[in-house]
């Protein structure tokens, strides 16, 4: 039996009552694919006098990719992007060489409990890239491609290339990105889709190649070789990420990615002089943990 790297990830509050699972990078595991960060937040009831917004923070050398299964969020940036993010879109924000967003409740659940659970994943850009002009898109539920590879089995493509069908996702590199269910007792032969793989499931045990596998951990799968999933009796929603590896290892300090440590260092040196573009409409700002050179 072939033994499965799992990783748990480590948990922390972001705000009073909302829990955040980090799941990338790990020690044993620093990226899969393209993917340098995995967040999983919720799912939870917010009471409606938590503050969960999130202000204006700089992002450079990077791509986040929010997808919602429960709630709501507002995304506000530099280039003037104002877009509600809801259940079964997807959002890509390309940082390149500067942006800065925030995340916050809408104005309709504002002061109210509300539900909200989702992930968010950082997607390190190829090295020649890392400077580009930043960017955002929203991609609806509606447009992503949907797919019965089997009975009982549904896949939605949220990015990248799977099975003959291609996510409208305008990615910087060649990637994978899946949210796989399946019926309770279903089971399938996820294949081989890209060179590096992971899966993980946010709410349900299941079933892998015939080992258990818990809610809430990654499982880096073997290279080149199909995979056997089955759900319990719960059924089983299972999000795939994967791709080529890294061109080059990355560095990551707060919000910023990038091959070249200067890079960083000047990104640091600008947001703290206040340099970046501001979000319109907004004033408040996340204040950066101390730069050491």
């Amino acid at each position: 039996m072939t033994e499965l790297l799992r990783l748990s990830g480590r948990v922390s509050e972001l705000v009073a009552g909302l829990a955040v699972r980090r799941v990338l990078p790990a020690a044993a595991r620093r990226a899969v694919g393209p993917f340098i960060f995995f967040d999983h937040f919720g799912p939870v009831t917010l009471p409606a006098d938590v503050d969960s917004d999130v202000g204006g923070h700089p992002h450079i050398g990077l791509a986040t990719v929010t997808y919602l299964f429960e709630g709501r969020m507002l995304h506000r940036d530099s280039l003037g992007s104002v877009q509600t993010i809801v259940p079964g879109a997807i959002n890509w924000m390309t940082a390149g060489r500067g942006i800065v967003h925030s995340e916050r409740v809408t104005d309709e659940e504002r002061g109210k409990a509300r539900r909200l659970h989702g992930l968010q994943l950082w997607v390190a850009l190829p090295p020649a890239l890392q400077a580009m002009d930043p960017a955002f898109q929203h991609v609806p539920a509606a447009d992503l491609p949907k797919l019965a590879p089997s009975d009982g089995v549904q896949l939605r493509v949220l990015v990248g290339e799977a099975l003959g069908a291609r996510s409208p996702v305008l990615a910087q590199s060649p990637m994978l990105y899946l949210d796989v269910q399946l019926a309770a007792g279903a089971a399938w032969a996820l294949p081989a889709l890209a060179v590096e793989m992971a899966v993980y499931s946010p709410e349900h045990a299941f079933f892998m190649d015939d080992q258990s596998v818990p809610a809430q951990q990654m499982v880096v799968l073997c290279p080149n070789a199909a995979t056997r999933l089955r759900a319990g009796p719960q059924g089983l929603r299972l999000m795939v990420i994967g791709g080529a590896p890294l061109q080059q290892p990355v560095r990551m300090w707060w919000n910023f990615v990038a091959t070249d440590r200067s890079r960083i260092a000047d990104a640091a040196r600008l947001w703290a002089e206040d340099g970046f573009a501001p979000i319109p409409g907004e004033s408040t700002r996340i204040a950066a943990p101390p730069w050491r050179d």
